[in-house]
């Protein structure tokens, strides 16, 4: 049975607050989403303040310069808060990988050579 951890003690791997991981099974999507969604809105929890800390800026000190950058610095939050929060996880190393240089040259094991006819699937 597992003890209850004291204060500053690590708690044991196998208690209901820390389970202990028997698979190898990825993230539910659920899980993905949800970790995908906590990124952008820390990322654009950012960008409200830096738009208020300009406006205080440019009222306070009348330096026009400085409001700018911050307003500068904020304007890619939402594009760099995207493609953050959709990257996909890391891929595995056990995980294969599915490009393969030499198909895309090569045809039946050999080189694919001079001009070949294409068929789009048109009638004409």
């Amino acid at each position: 049975m597992a003890r209850a951890a004291s204060f500053g003690e690590p708690e044991e791997i196998g208690t209901p607050r820390h389970p202990a991981l028997i698979t190898g099974a990825p993230k539910s999507i659920e899980q993905e989403r949800h970790d995908r969604v906590r990124k952008y809105t820390i990322l654009m929890a950012f960008r409200i303040p830096a738009l208020i800390i300009a406006g205080i800026v440019y009222s306070e000190f009348q330096n026009g310069l400085i409001a700018i950058a911050i307003l500068a610095v904020s304007v890619p939050l939402p594009w760099i808060a995207v493609l953050i929060a959709n990257d996909r996880p890391p891929r595995r190393a056990d995980e294969p990988s599915r490009y393969r240089p030499q198909s895309a040259h090569t045809e039946f094991g050999h080189e694919i050579e001079g001009p070949h006819e294409t068929i789009d699937g048109s009638s004409g």
